[in-house]
């Protein structure tokens, strides 16, 4: 056999076996030949799970789904209505450095929120956390008494648990004594005594709702807490 001819068989016979050790190793036993693998380390139906996750975060709140602006991701936070991906990541950024916000109006010290945008999120949000000035306001209530009064009909005796039940006048309130009501924080405590220098005493606890950031359910949620006599 010419030396050509030679070298050209063996160059076929080294492909071939070549082929054979290839195919036995990308081949699982029990396996029907042929039947490669190339991508052994993607988990089965992981494109699967990635694409129901994205479905599951991009899909819009359903009627009265309620997001835990204290608890969720930014993934989650992203559904809500005018608020996207990058927002989403400065809230949790926020709540992780200063803790829950308690309430729409500790919401409101996120840059980039506002009182509009307050006003679209609170029919979809809730909180299960307190913020500090929730916090503080508990721990220190019995020193900002000089703005409370008893409530009518309340007796000089102490109220069940050992305390007694007050209203805060917010005609009369600090800026302090505001934020220890609930849903009231920094901000909108100070927009409210702000109000207040400016357009005069509230005539009604209902008159509150002049002030940017104060809506029905923030109302619902003082109560009986507050008077504005």
């Amino acid at each position: 056999m010419p030396p050509p001819e030679h070298r050209a068989l063996l160059l076929l016979l080294s492909l071939a076996v070549a082929g054979q050790v290839v195919r036995h190793l990308a081949t699982r036993p029990g396996e029907p030949p042929g039947q490669v693998q190339l991508l052994s380390t993607v988990p089965a139906g992981s494109p699967a799970a990635q694409r129901d996750s994205a479905m599951h975060q991009a899909r819009p709140l359903e009627p009265g789904e309620l997001i835990d602006a204290d608890m969720a991701s930014a993934a989650e936070l992203a559904r809500l209505p005018r608020i996207g991906l990058a927002l989403a990541k400065v809230i949790v950024t926020d709540r992780d450095a200063q803790g829950p916000f308690g309430g729409l109006a500790g919401l409101d010290r996120v840059a980039g929120v506002g009182p509009g945008l307050l006003r679209s999120l609170g029919p979809h949000l809730t909180f299960t956390g307190a913020n500090a000035a929730q916090l503080a306001g508990r721990a220190t209530g019995a020193a900002v008494g000089t703005a409370f009064a008893p409530l009518s009909g309340a007796s000089e005796a102490p109220a069940q648990a050992g305390q007694q039940d007050h209203v805060l006048n917010v005609n009369h309130a600090t800026v302090v004594q505001l934020e220890a009501l609930p849903g009231i924080g920094p901000s909108l405590a100070r927009r409210i005594v702000a109000d207040r220098e400016a357009q005069g005493s509230f005539a009604t606890v209902a008159a509150l709702d002049r002030v940017p950031g104060i809506g029905p359910a923030l109302l619902e949620r003082l109560g009986k807490l507050v008077t504005a006599p």
